[in-house]
């Protein structure tokens, strides 16, 4: 079983320096990944537990973990496509993941907050089929010379994106979601699948239709990577073997909490608890 951490640039942290020193450490910890959250904006939920305090951006956040670290994975748990434009944001990931060694993990969602697509001028009810399109024009400007598309969304001649990701033919992607939409985007457009707080009883029960939208699809073998998104005080080693059984490949663990103090001990004590890294990496880390 691999494990990730989340960290919290969506929990109000004043600077975003503790933000990315907390990917440091678990990098230095053995963690195998460190993802970021995404939001625009502080509206319904979001407001309610931040009021105006930061939410810091997914993939400024992320370029500065990238910068301070060197061997883990780089994820977005999860990018909402609705806010963000598929050509600007093919151009910045690419760049990212070559800027990173290949490391990017790109995880991608629908969006679940109507307030805010209002506030930002962007549909709710249509955002599956523009998510679709989306997913296939970054695909497209990431491993055509010059692509052409015509959608309902997007549409367009000759685009050319430079540069392309280092990581071939693209960066992996994740489909993050729980709903039978989201699960059969996930075999027809993913890589993966990286749902939120589901038991193992429930990606058991969920795996079989993404495996049948991608056999329907000609996609045998998705998803290749499965990534579950739990808080860290829910997951004991028994736990995770459970989650491991049922084909999960990766814990993606998070703190409820702005606190960089306690989730900082708490990466360490969860390391040692799941014999995550070496001996070694973890005497290092709780040395510093």
């Amino acid at each position: 079983m691999k494990f990730g951490f989340t960290v919290p640039n969506n929990f109000g942290v004043d600077d975003p320096a503790d933000v990315v020193g907390l990917a440091v450490r678990a990098e230095e910890l053995g963690f195998d990944s460190v993802w970021v959250n995404h939001h625009v904006l502080n509206v319904g939920y979001v407001w309610d537990r931040l009021g105006e305090r930061p939410y810091h951006d997914a993939l400024v956040t992320l370029t500065w973990m990238a910068a301070r670290t060197s061997r883990v994975r780089l994820g977005t748990s999860v990018l909402v496509m609705p806010y963000l434009h598929p050509m600007v944001l093919a151009k910045e990931l690419a760049t990212l993941d070559r800027l990173s060694g290949g490391r990017l993990v790109v995880g991608l969602g629908v969006g679940s907050l109507p307030e805010e697509n209002e506030l930002l001028g962007v549909g709710y009810d249509d955002r599956g089929a523009l998510s679709n399109e989306f997913i296939e024009v970054l695909n497209l400007l990431w491993t055509q010379s010059s692509a052409d598309f015509a959608g309902e969304h997007y549409s367009f001649t000759g685009a050319v994106s430079s540069p392309k990701p280092l990581q071939q033919p693209r960066p992996p992607i994740l489909i993050g979601g729980n709903r039978p939409p989201a699960l059969r985007r996930v075999g027809q457009l993913g890589d993966g699948w990286h749902p939120m707080m589901l038991t193992p009883e429930s990606v058991a029960k969920r795996l079989p239709v993404i495996r049948e939208a991608a056999e329907a699809a000609g996609r045998p073998g998705v998803p290749s990577e499965v990534s579950v998104r739990l808080g860290a005080d829910t997951l004991t080693p028994a736990l995770a073997a459970e989650y491991a059984a049922v084909g999960v490949d990766e814990l993606v663990i998070s703190w409820n909490s702005g606190d960089v103090a306690v989730i900082s001990d708490g990466l360490a004590a969860f390391a040692a608890e799941h014999g995550i890294g070496t001996p070694r990496q973890r005497r290092t880390a709780a040395a510093t």
